[in-house]
């Protein structure tokens, strides 16, 4: 992907930005693409169903901050568990291992990827949603399939919490 020398203006209302289903379980609202910050950052919400997980993983290139907007989230960081509520934040450094266990329905998260590398990830592991579509179906190959044709992420093991 080509960024742009210069970054674009944004401004976007409460609920604008793409909609995509992330084949991990979420839809995203993309609020800032790489191409409009010139590279500098990817910055996206995203919407999670309650008990969903992420696997262990790291991103090569990008860190990553999580700005919790509603409900509660347990983060893995580096093998210590965090519980993080609205209004907390996280932030995994590029090649930290990290996951993440949604703890509360309505949960909804603020990414922010620094430099904003790991797009083509996120993109190639999600598809859009149409105004008014709800969500798709989990497939965590398509999300192991992007890392290896993109790059931005690399999965380095299973969840680490107990299933339930």
């Amino acid at each position: 992907m080509k960024t742009k020398s210069s970054a674009s203006a944004v401004v976007l209302q409460p609920g604008e930005g793409a909609r995509r289903w992330f084949f991990g379980g979420g839809v995203q609202t993309w609020k800032a693409t790489e191409e409009d910050t010139a590279g500098a950052f990817l910055l996206f919400e995203v919407e999670m169903a309650l008990h969903k997980v992420t696997p262990m993983h790291t991103h090569p290139d990008s860190d990553e901050t999580l700005y919790i907007l509603a409900g509660e989230i347990l983060m893995n960081m580096d093998g210590t568990e965090h519980v993080v509520a609205a209004g907390g934040v996280t932030i995994a450094p590029r090649g930290v291992p990290h996951a993440f266990k949604v703890l509360q329905e309505g949960t909804r998260v603020l990414c922010l990827h620094t430099p904003g590398g790991a797009q083509a990830f996120y993109f190639g592991a999600s598809e859009p949603l149409d105004d008014g579509e709800g969500t798709g179906i989990v497939d965590f190959d398509r999300i192991r399939e992007s890392g290896q044709l993109n790059g931005g992420i690399e999965i380095v093991g299973p969840p680490p919490f107990p299933a339930g």
